[in-house]
Protein backbone atom coordinates (compact mmCIF):
# COMPACT_ATOMS: atom_id res chain seq x y z
CA UNK A 1 0.00 0.00 0.00
CA UNK A 2 2.82 2.33 0.90
CA UNK A 3 4.61 1.43 -2.33
CA UNK A 4 1.47 2.32 -4.34
CA UNK A 5 1.20 5.64 -2.50
CA UNK A 6 4.84 6.42 -3.16
CA UNK A 7 4.42 5.67 -6.85
CA UNK A 8 1.38 7.93 -7.00
CA UNK A 9 3.23 10.76 -5.35
CA UNK A 10 6.13 10.29 -7.76
CA UNK A 11 3.76 10.44 -10.77
CA UNK A 12 2.12 13.55 -9.34
CA UNK A 13 5.52 15.17 -8.86
CA UNK A 14 6.53 14.30 -12.42
CA UNK A 15 3.26 15.72 -13.70
CA UNK A 16 3.76 18.95 -11.75
CA UNK A 17 7.34 19.19 -12.96
CA UNK A 18 6.24 18.61 -16.56
CA UNK A 19 3.56 21.26 -16.21
CA UNK A 20 6.07 23.72 -14.74
CA UNK A 21 8.53 23.06 -17.57
CA UNK A 22 5.77 23.51 -20.14
CA UNK A 23 4.70 26.77 -18.55
CA UNK A 24 8.30 27.98 -18.53
CA UNK A 25 8.65 27.12 -22.22
CA UNK A 26 5.44 29.00 -23.01
CA UNK A 27 6.72 32.02 -21.09
CA UNK A 28 10.04 31.84 -22.90
CA UNK A 29 8.29 31.61 -26.27
CA UNK A 30 6.11 34.60 -25.51
CA UNK A 31 9.03 36.65 -24.22
CA UNK A 32 11.17 35.70 -27.21
CA UNK A 33 8.43 36.89 -29.55
CA UNK A 34 8.12 40.14 -27.62
CA UNK A 35 11.89 40.64 -27.72
CA UNK A 36 11.90 40.21 -31.51
CA UNK A 37 9.04 42.69 -31.91
CA UNK A 38 10.75 45.16 -29.60
CA UNK A 39 14.00 45.08 -31.51
CA UNK A 40 12.15 45.72 -34.77
CA UNK A 41 10.46 48.75 -33.20
CA UNK A 42 13.79 49.94 -31.82
CA UNK A 43 15.19 49.64 -35.33
CA UNK A 44 12.40 51.96 -36.48
CA UNK A 45 13.29 54.45 -33.73
CA UNK A 46 16.96 54.43 -34.69
CA UNK A 47 16.20 54.76 -38.40
CA UNK A 48 13.95 57.77 -37.75
CA UNK A 49 16.66 59.36 -35.58
CA UNK A 50 19.26 58.90 -38.31
CA UNK A 51 16.80 60.17 -40.91
CA UNK A 52 16.14 63.31 -38.88
CA UNK A 53 19.80 63.99 -38.21
CA UNK A 54 20.71 63.80 -41.87
CA UNK A 55 17.66 65.75 -43.00
CA UNK A 56 18.56 68.53 -40.61
CA UNK A 57 22.14 68.41 -41.84
CA UNK A 58 21.20 68.64 -45.52
CA UNK A 59 17.98 70.65 -45.44
CA UNK A 60 19.98 73.88 -45.35
CA UNK A 61 22.00 73.10 -48.50
CA UNK A 62 19.72 75.07 -50.87
CA UNK A 63 18.68 77.56 -48.17
CA UNK A 64 21.86 78.82 -46.54
CA UNK A 65 23.60 80.52 -49.53
CA UNK A 66 20.54 82.61 -50.33
CA UNK A 67 19.70 83.10 -46.66
CA UNK A 68 23.16 84.38 -45.68
CA UNK A 69 23.38 86.56 -48.80
CA UNK A 70 19.98 88.04 -47.93
CA UNK A 71 21.12 88.86 -44.39
CA UNK A 72 24.28 90.54 -45.70
CA UNK A 73 22.60 92.45 -48.53
CA UNK A 74 19.73 93.71 -46.40
CA UNK A 75 22.22 94.86 -43.76
CA UNK A 76 24.23 96.78 -46.33
CA UNK A 77 21.09 98.39 -47.76
CA UNK A 78 19.56 99.27 -44.39
CA UNK A 79 22.73 100.39 -42.66
CA UNK A 80 22.79 101.17 -38.93
CA UNK A 81 19.38 102.84 -39.00
CA UNK A 82 17.40 99.60 -39.42
CA UNK A 83 15.96 98.51 -36.04
CA UNK A 84 17.62 95.33 -34.77
CA UNK A 85 14.43 93.28 -34.60
CA UNK A 86 12.83 94.39 -37.87
CA UNK A 87 11.88 91.76 -40.45
CA UNK A 88 10.56 92.54 -43.90
CA UNK A 89 8.75 90.49 -46.47
CA UNK A 90 9.26 90.59 -50.14
CA UNK A 91 10.51 88.94 -53.27
CA UNK A 92 10.69 85.33 -52.04
CA UNK A 93 7.17 84.50 -50.94
CA UNK A 94 6.99 84.28 -47.13
CA UNK A 95 10.72 84.34 -46.51
CA UNK A 96 11.96 86.72 -43.82
CA UNK A 97 14.46 89.33 -44.93
CA UNK A 98 16.56 89.67 -41.83
CA UNK A 99 18.71 92.57 -40.60
CA UNK A 100 22.46 92.39 -40.88
CA UNK A 101 24.06 90.56 -37.99
CA UNK A 102 26.41 88.63 -40.26
CA UNK A 103 29.96 89.95 -40.70
CA UNK A 104 30.96 90.50 -44.33
CA UNK A 105 33.40 87.88 -45.56
CA UNK A 106 36.97 88.94 -46.19
CA UNK A 107 37.43 89.16 -49.91
CA UNK A 108 33.73 88.41 -50.33
CA UNK A 109 34.48 84.66 -50.15
CA UNK A 110 31.04 83.25 -49.43
CA UNK A 111 32.18 79.65 -49.97
CA UNK A 112 34.48 79.80 -46.95
CA UNK A 113 31.81 81.31 -44.70
CA UNK A 114 29.26 78.70 -45.72
CA UNK A 115 31.89 76.01 -45.25
CA UNK A 116 32.52 77.12 -41.65
CA UNK A 117 28.81 76.87 -40.92
CA UNK A 118 28.59 73.40 -42.43
CA UNK A 119 31.71 72.22 -40.60
CA UNK A 120 30.68 73.47 -37.15
CA UNK A 121 28.38 70.50 -36.62
CA UNK A 122 30.98 67.91 -37.55
CA UNK A 123 33.73 69.67 -35.59
CA UNK A 124 31.80 69.51 -32.32
CA UNK A 125 30.73 65.95 -33.13
CA UNK A 126 34.38 65.06 -33.68
CA UNK A 127 35.33 66.44 -30.27
CA UNK A 128 32.48 64.78 -28.37
CA UNK A 129 32.56 61.32 -30.00
CA UNK A 130 35.44 59.88 -27.92
CA UNK A 131 33.52 60.78 -24.77
CA UNK A 132 30.14 59.65 -26.09
CA UNK A 133 31.49 56.25 -27.15
CA UNK A 134 32.94 55.60 -23.70
CA UNK A 135 29.74 56.76 -22.00
CA UNK A 136 27.59 54.54 -24.22
CA UNK A 137 29.72 51.52 -23.32
CA UNK A 138 29.16 52.23 -19.63
CA UNK A 139 25.48 53.22 -19.41
CA UNK A 140 23.96 51.42 -22.40
CA UNK A 141 22.44 52.59 -25.65
CA UNK A 142 18.95 53.84 -24.83
CA UNK A 143 19.75 56.77 -22.51
CA UNK A 144 22.36 58.36 -24.82
CA UNK A 145 20.01 57.89 -27.77
CA UNK A 146 17.23 59.71 -25.92
CA UNK A 147 19.61 62.48 -24.86
CA UNK A 148 20.75 62.89 -28.45
CA UNK A 149 17.16 63.17 -29.68
CA UNK A 150 16.44 65.83 -27.05
CA UNK A 151 19.44 67.92 -28.12
CA UNK A 152 18.51 67.50 -31.80
CA UNK A 153 14.99 68.75 -31.02
CA UNK A 154 16.44 71.84 -29.35
CA UNK A 155 18.80 72.41 -32.27
CA UNK A 156 16.00 72.13 -34.84
CA UNK A 157 13.83 74.59 -32.94
CA UNK A 158 16.77 77.01 -32.75
CA UNK A 159 17.21 76.79 -36.52
CA UNK A 160 13.55 77.65 -37.01
CA UNK A 161 13.79 80.90 -35.06
CA UNK A 162 17.37 81.95 -35.88
CA UNK A 163 17.68 85.57 -36.99
CA UNK A 164 21.45 85.98 -37.36
CA UNK A 165 24.57 84.10 -38.34
CA UNK A 166 25.67 83.54 -34.74
CA UNK A 167 22.42 81.77 -33.90
CA UNK A 168 22.69 79.63 -37.02
CA UNK A 169 26.22 78.68 -36.00
CA UNK A 170 25.10 77.81 -32.45
CA UNK A 171 22.21 75.69 -33.75
CA UNK A 172 24.52 73.86 -36.15
CA UNK A 173 27.04 73.16 -33.39
CA UNK A 174 24.28 72.00 -31.04
CA UNK A 175 23.19 69.52 -33.66
CA UNK A 176 26.71 68.07 -33.61
CA UNK A 177 26.40 67.45 -29.87
CA UNK A 178 23.10 65.61 -30.35
CA UNK A 179 24.43 63.61 -33.28
CA UNK A 180 27.48 62.43 -31.30
CA UNK A 181 25.10 60.63 -28.95
CA UNK A 182 22.13 59.76 -31.17
CA UNK A 183 24.03 58.44 -34.19
CA UNK A 184 26.61 56.43 -32.26
CA UNK A 185 24.13 54.99 -29.76
CA UNK A 186 21.65 54.17 -32.52
CA UNK A 187 24.09 52.26 -34.73
CA UNK A 188 25.56 50.48 -31.68
CA UNK A 189 22.06 49.53 -30.53
CA UNK A 190 21.37 47.92 -33.90
CA UNK A 191 24.63 45.96 -33.77
CA UNK A 192 23.83 44.81 -30.24
CA UNK A 193 20.22 43.76 -30.84
CA UNK A 194 20.94 42.18 -34.23
CA UNK A 195 23.99 40.17 -33.19
CA UNK A 196 23.60 37.37 -35.75
CA UNK A 197 24.36 37.52 -39.45
CA UNK A 198 22.88 38.19 -41.95
CA UNK A 199 20.26 39.97 -39.82
CA UNK A 200 22.88 42.49 -38.62
CA UNK A 201 23.85 43.45 -42.18
CA UNK A 202 20.19 43.81 -43.18
CA UNK A 203 19.42 46.00 -40.16
CA UNK A 204 22.47 48.21 -40.70
CA UNK A 205 21.59 48.38 -44.40
CA UNK A 206 18.12 49.62 -43.47
CA UNK A 207 19.67 52.31 -41.27
CA UNK A 208 21.99 53.35 -44.11
CA UNK A 209 19.02 53.61 -46.47
CA UNK A 210 17.36 55.99 -44.00
CA UNK A 211 20.56 58.03 -43.79
CA UNK A 212 20.58 58.22 -47.57
CA UNK A 213 16.95 59.22 -47.78
CA UNK A 214 17.44 61.92 -45.17
CA UNK A 215 20.55 63.31 -46.86
CA UNK A 216 19.20 63.26 -50.40
CA UNK A 217 15.53 64.11 -49.87
CA UNK A 218 16.24 67.00 -47.49
CA UNK A 219 17.53 69.54 -50.08
CA UNK A 220 14.38 69.47 -52.24
CA UNK A 221 12.25 69.25 -49.09
CA UNK A 222 13.95 72.31 -47.62
CA UNK A 223 14.22 74.25 -50.87
CA UNK A 224 10.54 73.87 -51.81
CA UNK A 225 9.23 74.68 -48.33
CA UNK A 226 11.65 77.60 -48.03
CA UNK A 227 10.33 79.21 -51.20
CA UNK A 228 6.62 78.50 -50.75
CA UNK A 229 6.08 78.30 -46.97
CA UNK A 230 8.93 80.21 -45.33
CA UNK A 231 12.15 79.45 -43.52
CA UNK A 232 10.64 78.09 -40.31
CA UNK A 233 8.34 75.42 -41.74
CA UNK A 234 10.91 72.71 -42.69
CA UNK A 235 12.59 72.99 -39.28
CA UNK A 236 9.32 72.89 -37.34
CA UNK A 237 8.25 69.76 -39.21
CA UNK A 238 11.53 68.04 -38.35
CA UNK A 239 11.26 69.14 -34.71
CA UNK A 240 7.82 67.56 -34.37
CA UNK A 241 9.00 64.25 -35.84
CA UNK A 242 12.00 64.29 -33.50
CA UNK A 243 9.73 64.76 -30.50
CA UNK A 244 7.50 61.85 -31.54
CA UNK A 245 10.53 59.61 -32.05
CA UNK A 246 11.78 60.37 -28.54
CA UNK A 247 8.38 59.56 -27.05
CA UNK A 248 8.31 56.22 -28.91
CA UNK A 249 11.76 55.37 -27.52
CA UNK A 250 10.56 56.15 -24.01
CA UNK A 251 7.59 53.82 -24.48
CA UNK A 252 9.68 50.96 -25.87
CA UNK A 253 12.78 51.02 -23.69
CA UNK A 254 12.79 53.41 -20.72
CA UNK A 255 16.47 54.36 -20.39
CA UNK A 256 16.35 54.39 -16.57
CA UNK A 257 14.98 50.87 -16.18
CA UNK A 258 16.67 49.14 -13.25
CA UNK A 259 19.28 46.55 -14.16
CA UNK A 260 19.11 47.30 -17.87
CA UNK A 261 22.86 46.75 -18.29
CA UNK A 262 23.48 44.36 -15.40
CA UNK A 263 25.04 41.64 -17.55
CA UNK A 264 26.94 43.81 -20.05
CA UNK A 265 30.72 43.53 -19.68
CA UNK A 266 33.02 46.53 -19.76
CA UNK A 267 33.82 47.46 -23.34
CA UNK A 268 37.31 47.80 -24.78
CA UNK A 269 38.61 51.39 -24.28
CA UNK A 270 38.34 53.51 -27.38
CA UNK A 271 42.08 54.26 -27.49
CA UNK A 272 42.81 50.53 -27.77
CA UNK A 273 40.30 50.16 -30.59
CA UNK A 274 41.87 53.08 -32.44
CA UNK A 275 45.26 51.37 -32.59
CA UNK A 276 43.79 48.11 -33.90
CA UNK A 277 45.17 48.02 -37.50
CA UNK A 278 42.03 46.44 -38.97
CA UNK A 279 39.71 48.99 -37.37
CA UNK A 280 42.07 51.78 -38.47
CA UNK A 281 41.87 50.62 -42.11
CA UNK A 282 38.08 50.55 -41.97
CA UNK A 283 37.95 53.99 -40.34
CA UNK A 284 40.24 55.42 -43.02
CA UNK A 285 38.05 54.01 -45.77
CA UNK A 286 34.89 55.47 -44.21
CA UNK A 287 36.51 58.90 -43.98
CA UNK A 288 37.95 58.85 -47.51
CA UNK A 289 34.80 57.65 -49.24
CA UNK A 290 32.72 60.39 -47.64
CA UNK A 291 35.11 63.22 -48.60
CA UNK A 292 33.50 63.81 -52.05
CA UNK A 293 30.02 64.17 -50.59
CA UNK A 294 31.28 66.32 -47.71
CA UNK A 295 33.25 68.59 -50.06
CA UNK A 296 30.50 68.92 -52.66
CA UNK A 297 27.66 69.76 -50.30
CA UNK A 298 28.76 73.33 -49.52
CA UNK A 299 30.30 74.12 -52.93
CA UNK A 300 28.20 72.53 -55.65
CA UNK A 301 25.27 74.93 -55.23
CA UNK A 302 27.33 78.02 -56.08
CA UNK A 303 29.20 76.15 -58.84
CA UNK A 304 25.92 75.13 -60.50
CA UNK A 305 24.61 78.69 -60.33
CA UNK A 306 27.79 80.13 -61.82
CA UNK A 307 28.53 77.48 -64.47
CA UNK A 308 25.03 76.57 -65.68
CA UNK A 309 22.69 79.17 -64.18
CA UNK A 310 20.82 76.60 -62.07
CA UNK A 311 17.80 77.73 -60.07
CA UNK A 312 17.16 76.99 -56.39
CA UNK A 313 14.87 74.05 -57.10
CA UNK A 314 17.38 72.56 -59.55
CA UNK A 315 20.14 72.76 -56.93
CA UNK A 316 17.94 70.94 -54.43
CA UNK A 317 16.57 68.39 -56.89
CA UNK A 318 20.05 67.46 -58.09
CA UNK A 319 20.59 65.30 -55.00
CA UNK A 320 17.22 63.53 -55.01
CA UNK A 321 17.83 60.98 -57.81
CA UNK A 322 21.00 59.83 -56.04
CA UNK A 323 18.82 58.26 -53.34
CA UNK A 324 17.81 55.41 -55.64
CA UNK A 325 21.33 54.20 -56.55
CA UNK A 326 22.27 54.49 -52.89
CA UNK A 327 19.41 52.18 -51.87
CA UNK A 328 20.32 49.90 -54.78
CA UNK A 329 23.91 49.79 -53.53
CA UNK A 330 22.74 48.89 -50.02
CA UNK A 331 20.49 46.13 -51.34
CA UNK A 332 23.13 44.67 -53.64
CA UNK A 333 25.80 44.69 -50.94
CA UNK A 334 23.54 43.03 -48.36
CA UNK A 335 22.64 40.26 -50.82
CA UNK A 336 26.24 39.76 -51.90
CA UNK A 337 27.49 39.77 -48.31
CA UNK A 338 24.98 37.07 -47.39
CA UNK A 339 26.12 34.89 -50.31
CA UNK A 340 29.85 35.71 -50.28
CA UNK A 341 30.74 37.11 -46.82
CA UNK A 342 34.47 36.65 -47.40
CA UNK A 343 34.43 39.37 -50.09
CA UNK A 344 33.36 42.29 -47.90
CA UNK A 345 36.72 43.98 -48.48
CA UNK A 346 36.22 43.73 -52.25
CA UNK A 347 32.79 45.40 -52.13
CA UNK A 348 34.35 48.30 -50.23
CA UNK A 349 37.27 48.60 -52.66
CA UNK A 350 34.92 48.50 -55.64
CA UNK A 351 32.81 51.26 -54.08
CA UNK A 352 35.85 53.48 -53.58
CA UNK A 353 36.89 53.00 -57.21
CA UNK A 354 33.39 54.02 -58.35
CA UNK A 355 33.47 57.07 -56.08
CA UNK A 356 36.85 58.13 -57.49
CA UNK A 357 35.74 57.84 -61.12
CA UNK A 358 32.46 59.66 -60.46
CA UNK A 359 34.19 62.53 -58.63
CA UNK A 360 36.42 63.17 -61.61
CA UNK A 361 33.36 63.42 -63.90
CA UNK A 362 31.53 66.13 -61.94
CA UNK A 363 33.44 69.15 -63.38
CA UNK A 364 32.82 67.93 -66.95
CA UNK A 365 29.05 68.34 -66.58
CA UNK A 366 27.50 71.27 -68.40
CA UNK A 367 23.82 71.07 -67.51
CA UNK A 368 21.43 69.97 -64.79
CA UNK A 369 20.80 66.51 -66.24
CA UNK A 370 24.47 65.65 -66.60
CA UNK A 371 25.31 66.50 -62.99
CA UNK A 372 22.88 63.87 -61.75
CA UNK A 373 24.91 60.99 -63.26
CA UNK A 374 28.21 61.37 -61.32
CA UNK A 375 26.35 62.23 -58.11
CA UNK A 376 24.44 58.94 -58.48
CA UNK A 377 27.76 57.16 -58.96
CA UNK A 378 29.21 58.75 -55.82
CA UNK A 379 26.21 57.73 -53.70
CA UNK A 380 26.18 54.19 -55.14
CA UNK A 381 29.86 53.80 -54.23
CA UNK A 382 29.32 55.18 -50.72
CA UNK A 383 26.53 52.64 -50.23
CA UNK A 384 28.89 49.81 -51.18
CA UNK A 385 31.60 50.99 -48.78
CA UNK A 386 29.35 51.75 -45.80
CA UNK A 387 27.20 48.63 -46.10
CA UNK A 388 30.25 46.38 -46.39
CA UNK A 389 32.40 47.95 -43.69
CA UNK A 390 30.00 48.94 -40.89
CA UNK A 391 29.12 45.29 -40.10
CA UNK A 392 32.84 44.50 -40.40
CA UNK A 393 33.53 46.85 -37.49
CA UNK A 394 31.09 44.93 -35.28
CA UNK A 395 32.62 41.61 -36.38
CA UNK A 396 36.13 42.86 -35.57
CA UNK A 397 35.00 43.83 -32.08
CA UNK A 398 33.36 40.43 -31.64
CA UNK A 399 36.44 38.44 -32.61
CA UNK A 400 39.28 40.69 -31.35
CA UNK A 401 37.82 42.61 -28.40
CA UNK A 402 34.70 42.70 -26.20
CA UNK A 403 31.30 42.65 -27.91
CA UNK A 404 30.24 46.12 -26.77
CA UNK A 405 29.80 48.50 -29.68
CA UNK A 406 29.61 52.08 -28.41
CA UNK A 407 33.29 52.93 -28.82
CA UNK A 408 33.82 51.21 -32.17
CA UNK A 409 30.89 53.05 -33.75
CA UNK A 410 32.11 56.25 -32.13
CA UNK A 411 35.28 55.66 -34.17
CA UNK A 412 33.13 55.25 -37.29
CA UNK A 413 31.35 58.49 -36.44
CA UNK A 414 34.71 60.18 -35.94
CA UNK A 415 35.67 59.05 -39.44
CA UNK A 416 32.57 60.65 -40.90
CA UNK A 417 33.11 63.76 -38.79
CA UNK A 418 36.67 64.20 -40.03
CA UNK A 419 35.38 64.35 -43.60
CA UNK A 420 32.48 66.64 -42.78
CA UNK A 421 34.49 68.91 -40.45
CA UNK A 422 37.49 69.45 -42.70
CA UNK A 423 35.56 69.08 -45.95
CA UNK A 424 33.46 72.23 -46.01
CA UNK A 425 36.29 74.50 -44.83
CA UNK A 426 39.01 72.98 -46.99
CA UNK A 427 36.69 72.63 -50.00
CA UNK A 428 35.69 76.28 -49.88
CA UNK A 429 39.32 77.34 -49.68
CA UNK A 430 40.36 75.05 -52.54
CA UNK A 431 37.54 76.31 -54.74
CA UNK A 432 38.50 79.89 -53.91
CA UNK A 433 42.24 79.44 -54.62
CA UNK A 434 42.56 76.55 -57.10
CA UNK A 435 39.16 75.90 -58.61
CA UNK A 436 36.30 73.41 -58.61
CA UNK A 437 37.97 71.11 -61.16
CA UNK A 438 41.11 70.58 -59.06
CA UNK A 439 38.98 69.87 -56.01
CA UNK A 440 37.13 67.01 -57.70
CA UNK A 441 40.22 65.51 -59.30
CA UNK A 442 41.96 65.41 -55.93
CA UNK A 443 39.00 63.71 -54.25
CA UNK A 444 38.75 61.13 -57.01
CA UNK A 445 42.46 60.33 -56.84
CA UNK A 446 42.35 59.89 -53.06
CA UNK A 447 39.59 57.28 -53.32
CA UNK A 448 41.24 55.35 -56.13
CA UNK A 449 44.55 55.21 -54.25
CA UNK A 450 42.94 54.06 -50.99
CA UNK A 451 40.96 51.20 -52.56
CA UNK A 452 43.92 48.73 -52.64
CA UNK A 453 44.50 49.32 -48.90
CA UNK A 454 41.32 47.32 -48.22
CA UNK A 455 43.22 44.19 -49.28
CA UNK A 456 44.49 44.26 -45.68
CA UNK A 457 40.97 43.10 -44.65
CA UNK A 458 41.00 40.10 -46.98
CA UNK A 459 41.48 37.49 -44.24
CA UNK A 460 39.27 39.09 -41.58
CA UNK A 461 36.48 36.55 -42.11
CA UNK A 462 38.87 33.74 -41.12
CA UNK A 463 39.61 35.20 -37.68
CA UNK A 464 38.69 33.16 -34.61
CA UNK A 465 36.81 34.75 -31.69
CA UNK A 466 39.00 35.83 -28.80
CA UNK A 467 38.39 34.68 -25.22
CA UNK A 468 37.00 38.05 -24.29
CA UNK A 469 35.33 39.19 -21.08
CA UNK A 470 31.99 38.55 -22.72
CA UNK A 471 32.89 34.88 -23.27
CA UNK A 472 33.93 34.61 -19.62
CA UNK A 473 30.57 35.97 -18.52
CA UNK A 474 28.80 33.53 -20.79
CA UNK A 475 30.54 30.60 -19.09
CA UNK A 476 28.80 31.57 -15.87
CA UNK A 477 25.46 30.62 -17.34
CA UNK A 478 22.33 32.72 -17.80
CA UNK A 479 21.24 35.15 -15.08
CA UNK A 480 17.59 36.03 -15.33
CA UNK A 481 14.82 35.59 -17.84
CA UNK A 482 16.28 37.71 -20.65
CA UNK A 483 19.62 35.87 -20.60
CA UNK A 484 17.77 32.56 -20.69
CA UNK A 485 15.72 33.80 -23.64
CA UNK A 486 18.81 34.73 -25.62
CA UNK A 487 20.44 31.39 -24.79
CA UNK A 488 17.33 29.54 -25.99
CA UNK A 489 17.24 31.66 -29.17
CA UNK A 490 20.83 30.80 -29.93
CA UNK A 491 20.24 27.13 -29.19
CA UNK A 492 17.55 27.19 -31.84
CA UNK A 493 19.96 28.66 -34.37
CA UNK A 494 22.63 26.12 -33.48
CA UNK A 495 20.47 22.98 -33.68
CA UNK A 496 21.05 22.52 -37.37
CA UNK A 497 24.80 22.63 -36.73
CA UNK A 498 24.89 19.97 -33.95
CA UNK A 499 23.80 16.34 -33.63
CA UNK A 500 20.54 16.05 -31.79
CA UNK A 501 22.14 14.14 -28.92
CA UNK A 502 24.35 17.07 -28.00
CA UNK A 503 21.59 19.48 -27.10
CA UNK A 504 20.61 19.94 -23.48
CA UNK A 505 18.36 22.19 -21.49
CA UNK A 506 20.10 22.41 -18.14
CA UNK A 507 23.56 22.13 -16.66
CA UNK A 508 26.87 23.76 -17.23
CA UNK A 509 28.19 21.10 -19.60
CA UNK A 510 25.30 21.38 -22.06
CA UNK A 511 25.53 25.18 -21.98
CA UNK A 512 29.23 25.07 -22.87
CA UNK A 513 28.48 22.61 -25.68
CA UNK A 514 25.94 25.11 -27.03
CA UNK A 515 28.59 27.83 -27.04
CA UNK A 516 31.07 25.72 -28.98
CA UNK A 517 28.54 24.14 -31.31
CA UNK A 518 27.41 27.25 -33.09
CA UNK A 519 29.04 28.48 -36.27
CA UNK A 520 32.17 30.60 -36.18
CA UNK A 521 30.48 33.81 -37.23
CA UNK A 522 27.78 33.42 -34.57
CA UNK A 523 30.17 32.69 -31.71
CA UNK A 524 29.77 36.14 -30.14
CA UNK A 525 26.15 36.77 -30.98
CA UNK A 526 24.58 36.57 -27.53
CA UNK A 527 22.82 39.80 -26.60
CA UNK A 528 22.71 41.28 -23.12
CA UNK A 529 20.78 44.46 -22.53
Amino acid sequence: MSEAGGAGRARAAVARLSEAVGERRRRLGTAMGEARRQRRLLLVVVCVALLLDNMLYMVIVPIIPDYIATMRDRGVAAGPFLPAGLNESGGGGNRSLLPARYPPAAGDNEDVQIGVLFASKAMLQLLVNPLSGTLIDRVGYEAPLLAGLAVMFLSTATFAFAENYATLFAARSLQGLGSAFADTAGIALIADRYAEEPARSRALGTALACISFGSLAAPPFGGILYVFAGKRVPFLVLACVCLLDGLLLLALAPPCAAGARANMPVGTPIHRLMVDPYIAVVAGALATCNIPLAFLEPTIANWMRESMGASEWEVGLTWLPAFFPHVLGVYVTVRLAAAYPHLQWFYGALGMAIIGASSCLVPACRNFGQVIVPLCGICFGIALVDTALLPTLAFLVDVRHVSVYGSVYAIADISYSVAYALGPIVAGQIVHTMGFVQLNLGMGLANVLYAPVLLFLKNVCQMKPSHSERNILLEEGPKGLYDTIKMEEHKGMGKSLRPAGETGENGMDSYRRDLTGVSEEDSSDYEYS
